[in-house]
């Protein structure tokens, strides 16, 4: 199959085509100043760095905990799994109780922790850049945390179980 390539940058065909691209899905999480736990959900993530550790996850400044993350020296990124679809879709909704229910419990930094995740990555805030309607969030690792569930790939706005190394 050929594609059919055109001159349209328009929002709704540059938006199905980032949907054609499989990604894995995050749950980022946080505590503000006032102790609030705050957290999105992000496919716009990756390793940039191994020396030092470094990843880096986008936030669209429009989204409410924004502010939060702006002035945050640390959070939590949670790989998510296949069972984690309703609390990722939950994180990406504008409005809604994000901590809802008991899916999250203090990690040792103090921060929103979704223990079952299948990698939690404590990050240190290294920096952050500009990047259109998005802040860049630059986060130094400073633990890593492995679990066991397969981890959740987002592809045509639709939730996948990521094949696992070995198997065909």
């Amino acid at each position: 199959m050929t594609a059919n390539i055109t001159a349209d940058t328009e929002t709704p065909t540059f938006r199905e085509a980032m949907a054609r691209f499989p990604s894995g899905v995050t749950i980022v999480t946080t505590v503000d100043e006032q102790g609030r736990r705050r957290g999105f959900t992000a496919s716009s993530f990756c390793a940039l760095s191994m020396d030092p550790q470094l990843v880096l996850v986008c936030l669209a400044t429009s989204a409410e905990c924004h502010a939060s993350f702006e002035r945050a020296e640390t959070w939590l990124v949670h790989i998510a799994g296949m069972e984690h679809e309703a609390i990722a879709r939950r994180f990406a909704t504008r409005g809604a109780d994000k901590f809802a229910g008991d899916d999250f419990t203090p990690h040792s930094s103090g921060l929103p922790h979704l223990a079952d995740a299948p990698v939690v990555l404590e990050c240190r805030a290294h920096a952050r850049y500009p990047g259109g309607d998005h802040t860049i969030l630059v986060g130094e690792v400073v633990s890593v945390g492995l679990g066991e569930p397969t981890p959740v790939v987002y592809y045509d706005r639709t939730f996948t179980p990521a094949p696992l190394s070995g198997q065909n």
